[in-house]
């Protein structure tokens, strides 16, 4: 069982939308090289793991967005950690799918 999930959402400082776009994009590509169990909505990307693992996941984003020559990006972060573990992301939405 995961002891993390992690929700987050980049937003790189650019005037131009489809390089925003091409941006996230990037980050998304990171995501799914990660291994991680992951899945991207519409506003943030949720993925489930490792707190380590999921950190550095975030911190690389950070640097994508950067070496894309943004001059700043902000960045959104839920956290849910339980060493225990936590509910698997389909098991937080199962009920609520159609």
């Amino acid at each position: 069982m995961h002891n993390s999930s992690i929700s987050f959402q980049v937003l790189p400082k650019t005037k131009n939308d489809k390089k925003t776009i091409k941006i996230v994009d990037e980050v998304i590509k990171l995501v799914k090289k990660s291994g991680v169990n992951y899945e991207v909505g519409p506003m943030e990307t949720t993925m489930e793991g490792d707190l380590e693992t999921l950190f550095q996941i975030v911190k690389k984003a950070q640097y994508i967005c950067i070496n894309a020559g943004v001059e700043s990006v902000f960045t959104n972060v839920k956290i849910i950690y339980s060493p225990k573990g936590v509910m698997t992301i389909e098991q937080k939405v199962k009920k609520h799918r159609r």
